[in-house]
């Protein structure tokens, strides 16, 4: 999924970009609300952070352009403006959230997922998704369902656990995962496998169950049927 961050603080803009590709999503970078609305015409990204004092066209008058040709995607405004008339202005003009910074990374993460997940449901309601023991993900959704709990899920965790399914009983290699889930242009950090896996099986995984197994040495797998 990708992202369009605008702000004209390149230093927010780096931040930001660093926050989110490690979660999976691919980020487009623009300092000011002209290259924010050339990048989306070009682009057409799942969503959009905008800063809203930005030199020439501001995110106000970015999101109203937006708005004005397509109605269904997330815009969020991230900004250190946190007067009530700011927030009412922005919501008024179609953005789907407003988050006053500073903010801390995961809140971001959290309000991201929730407008992708609120936009998904709405464009696939009838989407089933695939099932992982007794785990059902829904990728378009971003979220995992086991009974009455839902677990929200980064887009980097959906293809991790698309791949396990889509090659149930086979022990997927470390750099097969690196490959398919993170791309060939990435290079993570030789932990950053292990950590994402870690992760995971906390968010999904309860007590006494292994839905991810560990091949020692070689790499991962997800057994298939009549695991879990």
């Amino acid at each position: 999924m990708t992202i369009l961050l605008a702000d004209d603080d390149p230093v927010t803009l780096e931040s930001l970009a660093a926050c989110l590709q490690p979660e999976g999503f691919r980020t487009l970078l623009a300092r000011d609300g002209g290259e924010a609305l050339a990048l989306w015409q070009k682009h057409k990204p799942d969503l959009l952070c905008l800063d809203i004092m930005m030199p020439g066209v501001d995110g106000y008058e970015v999101c109203r352009r937006v708005r004005a040709v397509d109605a269904g995607v997330p815009i969020l405004f991230l900004s250190a403006k946190s007067e009530e008339i700011d927030v009412v202005v922005g919501l008024r003009l179609g953005a789907d959230d407003f988050v006053r910074k500073p903010f801390g990374k995961h809140e971001l993460i959290a309000r991201i997922g929730s407008a992708l997940r609120r936009t998904r449901a709405v464009k696939a309601p009838t989407e089933s998704g695939f099932q992982l023991g007794a785990l059902r993900v829904f990728p378009a959704e971003l979220r995992a369902q086991r009974d009455e709990e839902s677990m929200d899920l980064s887009p980097r965790e959906v293809s991790i656990l698309k791949l396990l399914h889509e090659r149930a009983g086979q022990v997927l290699s470390r750099d097969t995962l690196l490959d398919v889930c993170w791309g060939l242009d990435y290079m993570p950090e030789s932990r950053t496998l292990d950590q994402h896996i870690a992760k995971l099986r906390k968010k999904i995984e309860r007590e006494s169950e292994e839905i991810i197994e560990t091949v020692r040495g070689v790499g991962y797998r997800w057994r298939g049927q009549g695991q879990g």
